[in-house]
């Protein structure tokens, strides 16, 4: 739908400011979601390598166990060689019992080794199960990392469209406001100076030579902010430096947004700064009536 009337264009900058909102909520929820992934392919990876150091140990006990089975067995056939002569039969009968356990021991040993090394196997398996989730969690953080970053730029543009926007409205009203209620007889939008490498930039300069001998730097905003505020306090303090033709001048600060809300209005105010809002249409000063503004 196209805007035909200053009545749906707000409202269509209302919309605007509500989706850019909406977006940025269902981004950080994106975020969260793909932190909890990683998180639990993480505790799925260590669960991984903690059942391999298990069976690694288990599979060490084991073989000490036979090692050591194996050094008692040796020492015993010695003891049992040196009484041969006295012990014959019954060092037979020792042999032979002591051979079928020695199979009993070798099959278990057996039997637990393929049971280690099913383990193993399965752990191993796991291990590159996890690996491929962690990934494939990988490709898809990438993938909405560009997602996000292509949001970005679109938001980004959308900003600065609505900015131009609010620039080009402000202007016919600002300079009728300027003059009339000021007396000012230069008003020159978008205002850009750099010196030594640094640069400034000034939303609408007006200024009157003369008796009044006064310039007024007005920051436009769409959505007035806590940091507009700063801004305007920077330009003061800078203008100057900038613009030494206007270093005996007197200088004033005017905030002009579209929206804004009540306690930064309050705060325009105590800070010593015109502030100007779109009424009918137009940009109107709202300050009380025993305003008294900052000057620099």
């Amino acid at each position: 739908m196209i805007a035909t009337t200053p009545e749906d264009v707000w409202r269509l900058l209302g919309e605007l400011i509500q989706s850019q909102k909406q977006t940025d909520r269902e981004l950080q929820e994106l975020k969260q979601i793909l932190q909890r992934q990683a998180e639990e392919a993480d505790r799925r990876a260590q669960e991984a390598d903690r059942r391999r150091q298990e069976a690694d140990q288990e599979l060490k006990q084991i073989l000490q166990r036979q090692s050591e089975a194996a050094d008692r067995r040796s020492e015993e056939a010695d003891r049992r060689r040196q009484e041969a002569e006295r012990r014959r039969q019954e060092a037979a009968q020792e042999a032979e019992r002591r051979r079928q356990e020695a199979d009993r021991r070798s099959e278990e040993a057996d039997r637990r080794l393929q049971e280690t090394d099913r383990l193993v196997q399965e752990t191993q398996r796991e291990i590159k199960d996890t690996q491929r989730e962690i990934k494939e969690t990988q490709r898809e953080i990438k993938k909405t990392d560009r997602q996000i970053k292509e949001l970005g730029k679109q938001i980004g543009g959308l900003g600065n469209k609505i900015g131009s926007f609010t620039e080009g409205l402000a202007l016919p009203s600002m300079q009728k406001l300027l003059m009339k209620e000021f007396g000012m007889e230069v008003v020159s939008p978008s205002v850009r100076v750099s010196k030594h490498g640094e640069h400034i930039e000034i939303d609408v300069l007006s200024y009157c030579n003369g008796d009044l001998n006064t310039a007024y730097l007005v920051e436009v905003k769409s959505h007035a902010r806590e940091e507009s505020i700063s801004q305007l306090h920077n330009l003061l303090d800078r203008f100057r430096t900038f613009f030494p033709e206007h270093h005996n001048k007197t200088i004033y600060g005017i905030l002009a947004a579209v929206d804004i809300s009540p306690n930064l209005c309050q705060k325009t105010v105590e800070s010593g700064f015109y502030l100007a809002r779109i009424q009918d249409e137009v940009f109107k000063l709202d300050v009380p009536e025993n305003f008294r503004p900052k000057a620099y």
